[in-house]
């Protein structure tokens, strides 16, 4: 059983060791905010979205991001997503995102009857 400074410390080093992939690795906006998904055209972005290169993902791509408003590129949350359709398992990183923005983030991923997310919020 893992004390709880041992998850304390487990925990801050997760989200110090995904600052540094972020921090280490190019953003690209590849579905810039107000942009449709190629595949669902009734699907716009409501934040800037991308991946970081140089990453690997659950669909062979990079990690997903999602871009908020804020210059800071500080990481606070993530979203871990259930796609039934493409049957795959994700995490979105949420970068520089407000709460507000936090909120279309989480909707956007609770939007259809077969993807679903959550999200997880880092404590400070």
């Amino acid at each position: 059983m893992i004390c709880t400074k041992q998850k304390e410390q487990s925990t801050n080093e997760f989200w110090d060791m995904l600052a540094q992939l972020v921090a280490e690795s190019e953003l690209v906006i590849d579905r810039p905010k107000g942009s449709t998904h190629p595949r669902y055209p009734d699907f716009v972005y409501p934040l800037d979205y991308g991946y970081l290169k140089g990453t690997s993902s659950a669909d062979g791509g990079g990690i997903d991001v999602w871009k908020g408003s804020s210059d800071d590129a500080y990481i606070d949350a993530i979203v871990c997503t259930v796609d039934f359709l493409k049957r795959d398992s994700e995490i979105k990183i949420l970068i520089g995102c407000t709460e507000v923005e936090k909120e279309m983030v989480i909707r956007v991923h609770n939007r259809t009857e077969f993807l679903k997310g959550i999200m997880i919020k880092r404590k400070l």
